[in-house]
């Protein structure tokens, strides 16, 4: 495919604008869908959900930076990790402290696989059927999340007329995929996140929160709830090593699916660089007391889209990053979106990721058998089952054992390793595959 601009070509003023502006549309509604997430499962306070924003938009803006002038020095997108989401989420009765240390041993060992070269060998685990199931895996398990968001309501609103207005937007985006091409479906999700904020406010009224634009957010709180007293917590940090190694496999697989189209000098290097990045930038997140942070594979979709490959574009979308960090104004503006538009959405999104799972299940294998639907089918029910315990069985496990066996995410990771390399593993050395 032939592009406008290449890799390291500098791209005009007014041009490079309207891509960051289009780069910012792709990965605004995630720091909104992920930050509302966690931002509402840490605090009450409006006050500290907007400063929870402000620093994904910071650390984001930051690193995207970074990436861009010292990293893989790619066309990629970076921001915060649906995965660490789920262990967040999946952390309940935990310290922010305790949770964020974790992310930062987490980054730490990240970095140090990325210096070592240690990250390479545990790239031979992740076959295309354990990576289908780690695609499929965080579809499933944030369902009890989607289904808490559309079925959050005020008193004047029922939970029926909830769930009609986030299946028919749901349904809305779908449509809409099927029929837009290009920078349309690019933007989809942000469009489809203010329209359907609008009409919400429109059909309900009296759901919008008039306290959200009142009073400023005094730039010191930017300050506050940092992980400066280390809590450690022997069973949370094996949870979330397990959420860091599927991390580490979504970062190769974003700054890999560049080199398809751009094939650039030194992509070992690049490879090297990036992880290296990312893994600073989660010990950067977890300190700053947020969701860890990845390169993003729709990162692709956008250089297709726009026919523009040049990795400049991304130092304007990361000032208008950096401003949105320091705006508290614009920060409310964004939280006002209802959980209820939030979860319709993620829904979608979702279902892309299911997608996306199938497709490299299909894609790895010339004829799919029953040992395959086994490896993929036993994990993804163990999974749903985890993820919906009652809460008084999960604090009865031992407390060692609870932030594992209590994460769904990660017991779906252990189980298809354990069935993918132990197992089956006579029979796929046997079947030659």
């Amino acid at each position: 495919m032939e592009f406008r601009y290449g890799l390291n070509d500098r791209t005009p003023i007014w041009e490079s604008v309207l891509m960051g502006l289009q780069w910012c549309a792709i990965l605004v509604p995630w720091i909104i869908i992920l930050g509302k997430i966690a931002g509402a499962f840490h605090f009450e306070s409006t006050n500290e959900q907007t400063v929870y924003f402000q620093k994904l938009f910071f650390v984001a803006a930051i690193f995207v930076m970074i990436e861009i002038l010292a990293g893989h020095r790619l066309p990629l997108i970076f921001g915060p990790s649906t995965v660490i989401l789920i262990g967040i989420i999946s952390s309940q009765g935990f310290t922010t402290d305790t949770i964020y240390t974790a992310v930062m041993i987490g980054g730490a060992l990240l970095t140090a696989c990325a210096v070592t070269g240690f990250f390479g060998a545990l790239q031979k685990l992740f076959t295309p059927r354990v990576v289908s199931v780690v695609l499929l895996l965080i579809a499933f398990c944030l369902m009890p999340t989607v289904l808490r968001l559309i079925t959050e309501t005020r008193s004047d609103v029922s939970v029926n007329a909830n769930l009609l207005f986030a299946l028919m937007l749901a349904v809305t985006m779908m449509t809409l995929h099927r029929l837009l091409t290009g920078i349309g479906r690019s933007l989809l999700i942000v469009s489809t996140m203010f329209a359907g904020t609008v009409i919400h406010f429109l059909i309900f009224p009296g759901s919008f929160d008039h306290g959200a634009f009142q009073g400023a957010v005094p730039l010191s709180l930017f300050f506050t709830n940092l992980t400066t007293s280390f809590s450690f917590d022997a069973g949370l940090i094996l949870s979330f090593i397990v959420c860091y190694i599927a991390l580490s496999i979504n970062d190769l697989g974003s700054i890999q699916s560049m080199n398809a189209i751009v094939s650039p000098p030194d992509m070992a290097r690049r490879v090297d660089r990036g992880i290296l990045v990312t893994g600073i930038a989660n010990i950067a997140s977890g300190f700053l007391g947020v969701i860890g942070q990845v390169n993003y594979s729709l990162s692709l979709g956008v250089v297709l889209s726009s026919g523009c490959l040049s990795r400049w574009t991304l130092i304007p979308a990361a000032l208008i990053l950096l401003l949105f960090a320091f705006s508290p104004l614009a920060i409310a503006l964004m939280g006002t979106v209802p959980p209820l538009v939030i979860g319709a959405v993620l829904f979608y999104v979702l279902s892309t990721q299911v997608a996306a799972g199938l497709m490299v299940l299909f894609g790895s294998a010339k004829k799919l058998e029953l040992r395959d639907g086994l490896v993929v089918g036993m994990p993804l029910l163990l999974s749903i089952v985890v993820a919906f315990l009652p809460g008084n069985i999960v604090s009865s496990f031992p407390h060692l054992i609870r932030p594992v066996a209590g994460n769904s995410f990660v017991m779906g990771v252990l189980a298809v390793l354990f069935f993918e390399h132990v197992i089956f593993r006579v029979e796929r050395r046997g079947h030659g595959d």
